[in-house]
């Protein structure tokens, strides 16, 4: 007897197609064919769950034809233990271009390089000059980017809205905070790492690396979330001088030939300082801690 469905294609988070496979009634994989990864990283718990409930087919008994996995990844692993985990069976890998990692042929790269003392400074007066577009700013850390965000609090009257984006957040409040940045309420988005997977933005024009990526691969992840779909789009890094030569080393290995220095006005820098020292002045314990932590 032939499968009776109403859905030929479901797309679905992996937290939500579990949930269906275990509190749904009636939902069923059955007779699933073809399962797509698009995250390269996420596709191991539903395929848990999926051989726990007893529907991978393939196997001894079965009638029905081997479950395909399709696994798709801008930085896919080449650890064998974890491409194990997926029990792929006669794995066929496909590359899209010669290099492992590739960067999206309308991205601009840009490095800013600054001393760590006027760096957040540094931040603010380019955040200003790409005011009125939708930016993602990518710290290293949760901590990091609550610190930041606080920082810039103490400034008034900067000329966009800003907000993080943390995992400590609740899911309802991450939800919201998203929503209003895709809407165009909140100009500038504050995270780590979690805004890098599973997040597209229309319209998503910069992209900002507060600190240096310690791996190609976490810098072509940050900046996918610009340039997409054969968009045009910028990132931006900022560098010490002693990280110059390893950044510009990481992107030759993703293909990126060429990264365009970008320097800012000092005027705009110097302008910032007596705010800062007004705010030091009132709350000197807290705007000093911020300041030192996000150096």
């Amino acid at each position: 007897m032939e499968p009776q469905t109403k859905v030929d294609i479901l797309v679905a988070t992996p937290g939500r197609l579990m949930d269906h496979i275990k509190m749904t009634k009636g939902f069923s994989l059955e007779h699933l064919q073809y399962l797509d990864d698009t995250a390269g990283r996420t596709l191991l718990h539903p395929l848990t769950t999926i051989r726990r409930s007893g529907v991978e087919r393939g196997f001894k008994g079965k009638c029905y034809p081997r479950l395909a996995k399709i696994v798709c990844s801008a930085t896919l692993t080449q650890d064998p233990s974890k491409l194990s985990q997926l029990e792929l069976h006669h794995p066929l890998l496909l590359n899209s271009g010669k290099k492992r990692y590739r960067i999206p042929t309308k991205l601009e790269s840009y490095k800013l390089i600054c001393t760590s003392n006027i760096k957040p400074l540094c931040l603010i007066v380019l955040l200003q000059e790409l005011c009125g577009e939708k930016c993602l700013v990518f710290t290293k850390s949760v901590d990091d980017s609550h610190r930041l965000s606080t920082f810039l609090g103490f400034f008034e009257e900067l000329p966009f809205k800003f907000s993080k984006f943390s995992s400590l957040q609740r899911e309802s409040t991450r939800r919201k905070t998203l929503a209003a940045f895709k809407e165009g309420k909140i100009d500038v988005l504050i995270g780590s790492d979690i805004m890098a997977r599973g997040i597209h933005i229309d319209g998503l024009k910069y992209v900002i690396n507060y600190e240096m990526p310690q791996y190609v691969k976490t810098y072509i992840h940050r900046a996918g979330r610009t340039a997409r779909a054969g968009e045009s789009g910028s990132c931006f890094t900022f560098l010490r001088k002693n990280e110059v030569k390893k950044f510009d080393n990481m992107l030759k290995k993703a293909g990126g030939s060429s990264c365009i220095l970008r320097s800012l006005p000092e005027e705009p820098i110097e302008s910032l300082r007596p705010l800062f020292e007004a705010g030091e002045s009132n709350s000197p314990i807290l705007i000093r801690l911020c300041w030192c932590a996000i150096l």
